[in-house]
C-alpha cells in the first residue's frame, strides 16, 4: 500500500478535534449531526457537517484507522483535489442517500465520516485491483476487490434488517460516490477492474431497486 501522505494526516486532524469538541458539547453536536427533520427544514449543511463528528472515541478511532489505510492510495491515485471532491462527493452522497431512504422518519439522526470514507475505500480498491487487505482486517490475505463486493452484499443485507445501529444506508451511498468520482477522475479503471466493477453495478442495481420500493412504502 501507498504511504500515508501528511495531508491525510492533517484532514485526521481535523475531523479528531471537531469530534473531540462536538462530544464534550452537546449542543454543538446537536447543531451538527444530521437529521431528517432539520434537513428538510433547510438545514442542509448538517449533510457535510455531520461527517465531522463522531458518536464516541470508538466510532472516531475505527474511522480513523480505515481513513488512514485506505488514504493514501486514494491520494496517490488521484491527486490532491481529486481526492478532496472525492471525499466530499461521498459525505454528500452518503448522506442524501440516507435521508432519501429515511425522510418518512423525521427523527432519524446520523454522524460520522464513514460515506467519505467508503468512497476513499472503494477508490482504492478500484485503482489499486491487485491491493491484498493481510493482517489488517483478516488474519489471512483477502484481495481487495473480493472485500469490495463481499461488502457491498453485507451493507445491502443491513439495509434490509436495520437492527445492528449502522448507518449502512450512508456506507452504502459513499461507496457508490467513491465508485462514480473514480470513474470519472481514472477511466483506466475500466480496464483495471473491470469484472468487479460489473459485480458492483449488478449489485447497485438491486440495491437501487429495493431501496426505491422500501423507501416509497
Amino acid at each position: 500500500m501507498v504511504g500515508t501522505a501528511p495531508f491525510i494526516l492533517v484532514l485526521l486532524a481535523a475531523i479528531a478535534l471537531i469530534s473531540y469538541r462536538a462530544i464534550k458539547d452537546p449542543l454543538l453536536f446537536n447543531r451538527l449531526k444530521f437529521n431528517v427533520s432539520a434537513v428538510e427544514n433547510g438545514e442542509y449543511y448538517r449533510l457535510l457537517t455531520a461527517g465531522f463528528i463522531h458518536v464516541d472515541y470508538n466510532h472516531l478511532f475505527f474511522n480513523g484507522f480505515t481513513l488512514f489505510i485506505f488514504g493514501g492510495n486514494a491520494l496517490y491515485g488521484l491527486g490532491t483535489l481529486n481526492f478532496i471532491l472525492l471525499y466530499l462527493i461521498s459525505l454528500l452522497m452518503g448522506n442524501g442517500l440516507a435521508y432519501y431512504y429515511h425522510k418518512k422518519n423525521p427523527y432519524y439522526t446520523a454522524v460520522g465520516a464513514s460515506g467519505a470514507i467508503m468512497g476513499i475505500v472503494y477508490s482504492s480498491i478500484l485503482m489499486f485491483p491487485e491491493m491484498e487487505l493481510a493482517f489488517i482486517f483478516f488474519p489471512v490475505p483477502m484481495p481487495a476487490y473480493v472485500f469490495g463486493v463481499g461488502y457491498l452484499i453485507y451493507t445491502l443485507f443491513g439495509i434490509k434488517s436495520q437492527n445492528d445501529g449502522i448507518g449502512h444506508t450512508a456506507h452504502f451511498g459513499g461507496a457508490i460516490g467513491g465508485i462514480i468520482c473514480t470513474l470519472v477522475f481514472d477511466p483506466f479503471v475500466f480496464e483495471k477492474s473491470f469484472y468487479t466493477l460489473v459485480l458492483m453495478v449488478v449489485i447497485t442495481l438491486i440495491a437501487g431497486y429495493f431501496l426505491f420500493r422500501q423507501s416509497n412504502r
